[in-house]
């Protein structure tokens, strides 16, 4: 069984540079993988691309990257919580690419099982479809979509083991597991590292093929955006 452990997130994002493309996963600031953005933001790479759900909000998640002027596009389908963002791409400091929802996922899992494209229904007729293919299928109209093209894939998961093999909670899953396997260099932190063979091999969502490296992360927030709470009687 090959190791896929290293030690730290400073040895996990070994290559990082300027420029690259990154996709992160997470669902809203639910499985979000915190100890890798913390190490972007130390390693101050500049004029990066980011491939994520959200992008946070303004002093959490790929917020604290858009504080740093990190980011030089962003490609996300929510960003709604995020004040930074709405001023950066108002005043055209930052390039944004909106996409929706399900074709974002899609083409995180195009690129992750090896196709270069795909035809989708969502979008036409919109601006997501300008300067794009499209083609009419038994009638109905499709937008042919690319897959995404990365250098690394940053995600979270509950727990995996040191083959790779990964186990996801709940809404993390939502993109996490999509985009692993859909970059060069894939890297999983963990909120549980355990031996191999522990994990119930049914229960296992991302098989370690997917993972180049995985660590133990530490020090979770786990912020929630909204909170709701019933109110007392």
């Amino acid at each position: 069984m090959i190791n896929k452990k290293v030690n730290n997130v400073e040895e996990a994002l070994n290559g990082v540079k300027d420029g690259m493309t990154f996709m992160l996963g997470g669902f809203g600031l639910c499985g979000i993988p915190e100890n890798a953005i913390s190490e972007l933001v130390k390693l101050n790479v500049r004029d990066v691309t980011c491939i994520s759900n959200n992008a946070g909000v303004d002093d959490f998640g790929l917020g604290l990257l858009l504080q740093n002027k990190q980011i030089k596009k962003m490609i996300s389908s929510y960003v709604g919580e995020n004040d930074e963002f709405e001023r950066q791409m108002l005043s055209g400091e930052l390039e944004v690419e909106l996409t929706p929802q399900g074709t974002l996922a899609e083409k995180c899992r195009a690129a992750q099982a090896g196709f270069p494209a795909f035809y989708t229904p969502a979008g036409f007729g919109t601006e997501v479809a300008e300067g794009k293919e499209t083609r009419d299928f038994d009638g109905k109209m499709y937008v042919l979509e690319r897959a995404f093209k990365a250098d690394f894939a940053f995600v979270k998961a509950w727990k995996g083991d040191a083959a790779g093999n990964l186990v996801f909670k709940g809404t993390a899953r939502n993109f996490n597991a999509n985009m692993c396997g859909a970059a060069k260099i894939t890297v999983a932190e963990v909120e549980e590292l355990v031996p191999v063979g522990e994990l119930n091999p049914n229960q296992i969502h991302i098989p370690g093929i997917f993972v180049q490296r995985i660590f133990q992360g530490k020090n979770y927030e786990k912020r929630i955006e909204q909170r709701t709470v019933r109110q007392k009687n």
